[in-house]
């Protein structure tokens, strides 16, 4: 998982909007939102701010080593999952993750 998309989780994770974190982060909602597609990276003074911000360690934010392929079955009754709930669910995983690594 990128750092951009590490970022957005965290954010997420938090209940923020692009909005907000800027807001909270002083930046713009533009570069906030670059920073989340992987356009630009942030500095370190700002990835410690948003780590702050977001509650994780900005070592979380940063890992560089890709996460190992799962799989992971559930029973949904024949439900079917629209593109963004599968967004959430994965953004969810990578919050749990998140937290395990903390502890």
């Amino acid at each position: 998982m990128s750092l951009g998309k590490r970022l957005k989780v965290a954010r997420l994770n938090k209940g923020l909007t692009q909005e907000e974190a800027a807001k909270h982060l002083g930046i713009t909602f533009q570069a906030l939102s670059n920073y989340e597609r992987d356009v630009r990276d942030p500095g370190t003074k700002l990835l410690k701010s948003m780590a702050e911000l977001y509650g994780v360690s900005a070592d979380a934010l940063l890992q560089i080593k890709p996460d190992p392929i799962e799989t992971i079955a559930a029973h949904h009754d024949g439900e079917e999952w629209t593109e963004e709930e599968l967004e959430q669910i994965e953004a969810f995983k990578e919050f749990i993750r998140m937290r395990r690594k903390q502890k």
